[in-house]
């Protein structure tokens, strides 16, 4: 027969590793809604302008335009 001891640390356990798995599985439906939310959004214009001008200057550079 097990003693108190134990099944107060299995216990103890075992709520340990049903909350765990609950903020996993907020975790994951949050980053699930948020990424629904970014695809509803379209393109980050100012993301796609910074990129552009970075490519414009490398292009500079590469032509000795400076």
């Amino acid at each position: 027969m097990a003693k108190p001891k134990n099944k107060k640390m299995a216990a103890a356990l075992a709520a340990v590793n049903a909350y765990l798995q609950q903020e996993a599985e907020a975790a994951y439906l949050e980053q699930q809604a948020a990424a629904a939310n970014a695809a509803q959004a379209g393109p980050n214009l100012w993301a796609i302008s910074g990129r552009q001008e970075m490519m414009t200057m490398r292009r500079m550079m590469q032509l000795r335009a400076f």
